[in-house]
């Protein structure tokens, strides 16, 4: 039986990880965690868009391949987001900590 409620894999586990329970976090620095982690799913789709663009056929593709590359492809977003500083995660933060109390 298919679960027509069910979400793409990568996404769920996104939000599985988002939502999953912390020590005892204030609002601002669950706001930060939380604006990180969106970054970090920024740049997975941005990721995922560069490898979709395909010069030619690869000869040796394969669904295991491709399951391979979107994994990997969401542990480089997870290290590049904790690494560099798109400045996406700041201007989240600072936009949205007015309405945090």
């Amino acid at each position: 039986m298919i679960d027509k409620y069910a979400q793409p894999a990568d996404l769920q586990s996104t939000l599985i990880a988002v939502t999953q329970p912390t020590e005892k976090l204030s609002a601002k620095d669950e706001l930060r965690e939380v604006a990180e982690k969106f970054e970090a799913i920024f740049l997975n789709e941005f990721m995922k868009q560069a490898r979709q663009t395909k010069l030619a056929d690869d000869i040796f593709g394969s669904s295991a391949k491709t399951t391979y590359e979107q994994m990997l492809d969401r542990e480089y977003a997870d290290q590049l987001s904790g690494k560099i500083n798109l400045g996406i995660a700041d201007a989240l933060v600072e936009q949205l900590s007015k309405r945090v109390k």
